[in-house]
């Protein structure tokens, strides 16, 4: 965690009213136990959450089984060339290291003849067919669920900041689902209030575990993206433009699902 950042989203982000959540509602009939899920508003895109890929490549054997032979073993596991550190360690939500490189979910799908999302599906654990869920090879690292990477959450701030009328000084909201605060509260719901300007500190707040906000919005309501804590994706709601930003950005990987907008 950045120090520095760390105290800058404290002292930035202040808890706000649970009732801040109120729109969210009607505008979804949901609860938000995973997260407010928009319409489009009148448009909407996915921005698909990285995945990585091993300098050696994928391997026949799965994370899970390599993890727990290393574990076992109390050596460099049984995949030649990966280290314990390949599989053992790292800080979720950040770049996994210099062996690892960013790995396409058009380029894996490509790879291994499945669609970038099934048909009628959502981004989530089933998203590539081919690989069964848990088993994904060392080797790839899978896109993390419910939350972005730092990277993706960084310049997903900078397009709204950018298409934004009021630029880094926007108000904004976020709300952060039950589920991450330990189901201990589902009455009175987590939000906190800032500015686009102090957002990108937010994934460091102390209080939040390094997650992503289950919503984050601008106050006026022109924008609003949704992290569901069970999907592999964010869903970005707003004006055209916004959504054309998403898609023709070099840096993130987003698309647009006819079936979920």
């Amino acid at each position: 965690m950045n120090e520095t950042a760390a105290a800058l989203a404290a002292a930035r982000w202040p808890l706000a009213a649970s009732g801040e959540t109120a729109w969210l509602r009607e505008l979804t009939s949901e609860d938000g136990l995973t997260g407010f899920m928009p319409p489009a508003l009148p448009d909407a895109a996915w921005v698909l959450h990285s995945m990585y890929e091993h300098q050696l490549g994928p391997t026949g054997m799965s994370y899970l089984d390599h993890r727990r032979a290393a574990l076992t073993d109390g050596g460099p596991g049984i995949v030649p060339g990966f280290e314990a550190a390949d599989v053992l360690t790292g800080t979720a939500g950040e770049h996994p290291g210099p062996r690892w490189r960013r790995l396409r979910w058009a380029e894996l799908a490509l790879r291994n003849g499945d669609p970038v999302v099934p048909e009628g599906q959502l981004p989530c654990f089933s998203a590539f067919p081919s690989i069964a869920p848990g088993c994904w090879p060392v080797g790839i690292q899978a896109p993390s669920e419910g939350t972005l990477d730092r990277t993706d959450w960084n310049r997903l701030v900078d397009i709204l900041t950018d298409h934004s009328p009021q630029g880094a000084d926007t108000r904004c909201l976020a709300y952060y689902n039950p589920l991450l605060q330990g189901a201990a509260d589902l009455d009175n719901l987590h939000v906190r209030a800032g500015t686009l300007g102090d957002a990108k500190a937010l994934y460091d707040h102390p209080e939040e575990d390094n997650w992503s906000p289950s919503n984050l919005w601008a106050q006026d309501r022109t924008w609003l993206l949704c992290t569901d804590h069970d999907l592999w994706a964010t869903k970005v709601a707003g004006p055209a433009p916004l959504i054309n930003a998403f898609l023709d950005d070099v840096e993130i990987e987003a698309l647009q699902l006819p079936w979920a907008r």
